[in-house]
């Protein structure tokens, strides 16, 4: 058997990130189709470099929050039923240590990029009263796919270290942070601000607030949304391409 912090992969299609520390196994898998009323556990799920889950409603190739990586743990100390967190994995060890920018790789192919720490909200308070106070820094940690594959229940879980630039888990500094990267001349409207700094399209009406903030040269890149030409809009395409962090 494997043990805790053994070598247990082969060596990474992520040159020159090659040896991966063994932290534990894929416990559950969850998917939620868009559309589903619930999600659905399955034994196997295929990831999608920079798009997420196949046939999850959270995939997407702009968004930081392709999944949602819960512990097992947390379920047993705070007695909740099963998918009170949302999440898309289940893991057998702990998330609030995982760091922004680390990967994770699971199984044999599948490699993820640890973005932040995913904050509790109020929905969570329908399956528990108290429940988001309770979790404090422990719902889990969100995630994109960098390397695809077929995930499936019972899998390794390696960790390792890179050099890609860490996200805030303060959304206010993530919004800040990706209207400093609209490039010259460009704009990016609300909603798509929302959607790559992963908060709730609700959030937009706090953007103003979030942008006086800034400089008014840079603040005036984002706009709300209609405002924008289509000619001048900034997707945001390249805000999650690593390759140059990761040495591709």
């Amino acid at each position: 058997m494997t043990r805790i912090g053994q070598n247990a992969f082969s060596d990474s299609p992520l040159s020159p990130l090659r040896q991966w520390r063994h932290v534990g196994r894929l416990k559950a898998l969850r998917l939620r189709s868009p559309g589903s009323p619930g999600p659905q556990s399955v034994q196997e799920a295929v990831a999608v470099a920079h798009e997420g889950l196949s046939g999850d409603r959270h995939a997407g190739m702009h968004s930081p929050r392709q999944m949602l990586i819960a512990e097992e743990r947390v379920y047993g100390e705070l007695d909740l039923p099963a998918f009170s967190l949302r999440e898309s994995l289940l893991i057998d060890f702990p998330t609030n240590e995982l760091r922004s920018g680390s990967l994770l790789r699971i199984g044999a192919d599948v490699v993820l990029w640890i973005t932040f720490q995913c904050e509790p909200c109020v929905r969570l308070e329908r399956h528990q009263p108290g429940l988001a106070k309770a979790l404090k820094r422990r719902r889990g940690v969100l995630a994109r796919v960098l390397e695809g594959g077929t995930l499936r229940v019972g899998d390794l879980v390696g960790l390792s270290p890179s050099p890609i630039t860490p996200m805030s888990d303060d959304w206010k500094l993530r919004v800040a942070n990706i209207v400093q990267q609209v490039p010259s001349g460009q704009f990016i409207e609300y909603r798509q601000l929302a959607e790559l700094a992963g908060v709730s399209k609700t959030y937009c009406r706090a953007f103003p607030r979030v942008l006086s903030q800034l400089s008014p040269d840079v603040a005036m890149r984002a706009q709300p949304s209609g405002a924008v030409p289509a000619e001048q809009r900034w997707a945001g395409d390249e805000l999650f391409d690593v390759r140059p962090d990761l040495g591709d």
